[in-house]
């Protein structure tokens, strides 16, 4: 399909593109599907969103959950007014679905908190202190960096799955004695290549070791199950899941924390609380101190349940769409694409590619500006693997993102590949230059400046 036959004339009547889904089987719609974009040359298109690894558009289905639970909205926990009672039954059925969400063990428990980031860094507030921790440089920054220099491991990127279970078994057999943890991605975030985490989890488990598992950008497009894995902690984000209310979770055991000191200090994390003394609570409300965010729970929750329904369709549309793009790119001179483990490794629908002779930035800007596709550019929070991916790449050591989902169709790949053709035969239309707000054609007729809308 040319790119041409998907962009009209700028006007408020012109009839969108039609969308090709490529399943049979329903999936959730998202809000935000009908948006239109101008482009830097007076016309507007419908927005082709490959920026789901970034944030995840919202579900119409979570929007629908949280307009029903906001005329009801209350603090949780503290009163026995209607409104709070109904709004607490809300939140811990929030955690229910969430635990069942990732098949966690009866005696798992649900930690609301802000994102992924937010999560892990709660687990390494609770790591024993003669902890030693293993992850890979791979890794996204919130599984790399939270832990305590002195007691970290850090591991080559493997160059296959069976080299990352070899790597993970020899650190633990150098390991010093006393508690261990492995932190591992279940898909990477720059390629979307998922780990082998069943096998390293039982390696882990051979040396009397732990695991906690980064399920930020498996989560979305696969099923997760603790017990199934044999991890014993999965930290996960709302605005991944489609449900961007500033929620995101930890799942897992309890002992480890139950000992940790409250991560937030105040109310609702204690039992007691006298002039000289205070008892913490146990369990999730230990880690959870203040006015939680029920709305953000809530909104989670009404995620993981539309997804664990639809979850069989979900991944066949995003297999199909996934293949259709990595096929178009790999055809295409002067693109070149990146894997951690080669080109056969099992992935979620990211892929990490540039352009010969242009940046990322100017391939991510043309992009937006001449076709309205939205891609993310750089290094991902995810230096050390994007320095070793890209280690013997001119491109200013920076990659172009494209991470598809379900705000994506089939249309949508086709002008990706499309525009990418383009840009690597003869490069963008205009000239750009760098401003304040980013880089854009120097030219550029569009407003980009978002009024207020509160």
């Amino acid at each position: 399909m040319s790119i041409l036959s998907i962009l009209e004339p700028a006007s408020t009547t012109t009839p969108r593109p039609t969308v090709t889904r490529l399943v049979t089987g329903t999936i959730p719609a998202t809000v935000g599907s009908d948006l239109l974009v101008p482009l830097a040359d007076g016309r507007v298109t419908d927005y082709a969103n490959f920026d789901h690894g970034a944030s995840a558009p919202c579900l119409e289905s979570v929007r629908a959950s949280v307009e029903a639970a906001l005329p009801s909205y209350a603090s949780v926990h503290r009163g026995n007014g209607y409104a709070s009672r109904i709004t607490t039954q809300w939140y811990e059925r929030a955690r229910a679905e969430v635990h069942a969400f990732v098949g966690a063990r009866t005696d798992d428990q649900v930690i609301f908190t802000r994102q992924t980031t937010d999560a892990l860094n709660l687990l390494a507030h609770a790591v024993p202190q003669d902890a030693t921790v293993i992850v890979f440089e791979s890794e996204h920054h919130a599984a790399l960096l939270p832990w305590p220099a002195e007691r970290t491991v850090r591991l080559n990127a493997p160059g296959s799955p069976t080299e990352a279970v070899t790597a993970v078994a020899d650190a633990l057999r150098q390991a010093p004695e006393g508690p261990r943890l492995v932190v591992l991605t279940g898909a990477s975030n720059v390629t979307g290549e998922i780990f082998p985490i069943a096998e390293i989890a039982a390696v882990a488990k051979a040396h009397g070791a732990r695991v906690c598992l980064d399920a930020a950008q498996l989560a979305p497009h696969r099923t997760v199950n603790i017990a199934a894995l044999d991890v014993d902690w999965v930290a996960l984000s709302g605005h991944k899941l489609y449900a961007p209310y500033g929620a995101g979770a930890l799942i897992g055991r309890s002992d480890w924390l139950d000992a940790a000191d409250p991560y937030l200090y105040g109310g609702g994390a204690t039992t007691a609380v006298t002039s000289d003394t205070v008892v913490w609570a146990t369990g999730p409300a230990r880690h959870e101190g203040g006015s939680p965010n029920v709305i953000g729970a809530i909104a989670l929750a009404s995620a993981c349940a539309a997804i664990s329904k639809h979850r069989d369709a979900i991944e066949q549309h995003e297999r199909s769409l996934l293949a259709r793009l990595r096929t178009g790119l790999a055809q295409l001179p002067g693109v070149t694409t990146y894997s951690i483990f080669g080109a056969d490794a099992d992935r979620v629908g990211t892929v990490c590619f540039t352009v010969a002779g242009l940046s990322s930035t100017l391939v991510s800007a043309a992009l937006s500006a001449e076709y309205g596709i939205g891609v993310r550019d750089g290094k991902f929070c995810a230096h050390p693997l994007v320095g070793h991916l890209l280690a013997d790449s001119p491109e200013h050591g920076t990659a172009v993102r494209a991470s598809l989902g379900l705000g994506t169709t089939r249309e949508h790949v086709d002008r990706l590949v499309n525009a990418v053709r383009t840009l690597a035969a003869g490069g963008p239309r205009s000239e750009y230059e760098d401003t304040d707000h980013g880089c854009q054609p120097a030219d550029d007729p569009r407003d980009l400046h978002a009024p207020r809308i509160w």
